[in-house]
Formats: structure tokens, C-alpha cells, sequence
């Protein structure tokens, strides 16, 4: 949407990011396969096809509702603010399409994000277990693979702040760190994919921590986000202070 705004193509019609998305719902799952094959650990061969099956519906549905949202910002709907709120749907008549938005926004940020990012971490996590070695010397990581550490840990950071997804992230995060305590024990150590892995994690951690920091006393998005867990989404925080001053 940045790079391809939306007013280059009908807005009736899959834009460029669509269509990357799309790719995404194809290409991802098809990588996840490869990934665990690659795992000495894995799960049942019935819950790994279970688990995809539900990635690739849960982002479809996030593609549909991405989708509709982004064209709504375009006609001025304002992300930092709650369905009803916004101005360009309190108004609507009759009444009961302001409920359809609701439950297109229900589908995109709760079901649909829940079915695709807990197989998605759930798979990850079973590839992260299967990633220790006996050989001390095999626990390192070659120079390419760390300047590949800060994309990887940006691209997560988007997963866990867009998609609200703190607690899922943090658990795995967690998780890992106590396999890696309980496998020193064994005198186990990481290999260079497991360190890839825990260094993203950890880079993610960093970035939402300042990301949070530097919005902490934001009142609007304060606002949007009440509860216990505050980490406002970008795209909110887009519609609040970069939309809005064009």
C-alpha cells in the first residue's frame, strides 16, 4: 500500500499487495512443510496437515479483511479508532451494516489471526526443539547469517505489533528459552538455524519493547488499546499521525 498506493489500480480489484499476499498464503505454508521435514522432532503427520490446513485459512481470512480495510483507509477510515467510532461508518443506514463491519473486523483481527499465527508459531517452535547438537564448535553462526538476524527480527516485530500477538510471541519466546536451559543440562547445544531462530526472537523483543516506550503516553492510541497489554499496531499509529497530515 506504501509502495503501490491504492489509488494506481480499481479499487473493485486485488491490488499489488493482494496479490503478495496471496503468494504468501501459497509460498509460506509450502516452506513450513520443508521446514519441519527438516526437523530430527516433529509432530504427527496428521496435526502438521491439520495445522497448515488452519494457517492457510486463517490468512485467507486475514486477506480478505486486510484487504476491504486498507481500501476503507483510503476512503478515510481511521484505524486508530473502533469500528463504531470511526466517521465513516457511525453514520451508516441502516444501523445493522455497522454489526457486518464489526464482524468483518471480528473475522480479520481475532479468528483470523488466531488460526493463522498459533499453527505458525506452534510449527516454529517444533523446528526450534529439533535445532541442538553434542559439538560445542557447531553452536555459531557464520557473518551472513547475522546481518540476516535485523530483517528477520523487523519482519516478527510487524507479525507481533500488527497482529496483536504479544502473548503468543512472548510464550514462545519463553518456551525456548527454558528448551535451551533444559537441553544444557543434557550438554546440548544450539546449531547455527536454533541461534538464528532465538536472536530474531530476541531482536523482536527489543524492538516492541521501544516501540511501546515510544508510544506509552500516546492518549488515542491509549485509548484504542486499554487493556493490561499495550502494544498499539502500526497501521494505527499510520492512520493517527503520517495519514493525517496529508
Amino acid at each position: 500500500m506504501l509502495v503501490f498506493p491504492l489509488e494506481w489500480f480499481p479499487l473493485n480489484k486485488p491490488s499489488v499487495g493482494d496479490y503478495f499476499h496471496m503468494a504468501y498464503n501459497i509460498i509460506t505454508p509450502f516452506l513450513l512443510l520443508k521446514l519441519i521435514e527438516r526437523s530430527p522432532r516433529t509432530l504427527p503427520r496428521s496435526m502438521i496437515y491439520v495445522s497448515i490446513i488452519t494457517f492457510i485459512m486463517g490468512a485467507s481470512i486475514h486477506l480478505v479483511g486486510d484487504s476491504v480495510n486498507h481500501r476503507l483507509i483510503f476512503s478515510g477510515y481511521q484505524n486508530h479508532l473502533s469500528v463504531r467510532e470511526n466517521p465513516i461508518i457511525k453514520n451508516l443506514k441502516p444501523e445493522t451494516l455497522i454489526d457486518s463491519f464489526e464482524l468483518l473486523y471480528y473475522y480479520d483481527e481475532y479468528l483470523g489471526h488466531s488460526m493463522w499465527y498459533i499453527p505458525f508459531f506452534l510449527i516454529l517452535f517444533m523446528y526450534f526443539s529439533g535445532c541442538f547438537t553434542p559439538t560445542k564448535a557447531e553452536s555459531s553462526m557464520p557473518g551472513a547469517a547475522l546481518l540476516l538476524v535485523v530483517p528477520s527480527g523487523l519482519y516478527y516485530w510487524y507479525l507481533v505489533t500488527e497482529g496483536q500477538i504479544f502473548i503468543l510471541f512472548i510464550f514462545t519466546f519463553f518456551a525456548m528459552l527454558a528448551l535451551v536451559l533444559h537441553q544444557k543440562r543434557k550438554r546440548l547445544f544450539l546449531d547455527s538455524n536454533g541461534l538464528f531462530l532465538l536472536y530474531s526472537f530476541a531482536l523482536t523483543l527489543l524492538l516492541v519493547a521501544l516501540w511501546v516506550a515510544w508510544l506509552w503516553n500516546d492518549p488515542v492510541l491509549r485509548k484504542k488499546y486499554p487493556g493490561v497489554i499495550y502494544v498499539p499496531e502500526p497501521w494505527a499509529f499510520y492512520t493517527l499521525h503520517v495519514s493525517s497530515r496529508h
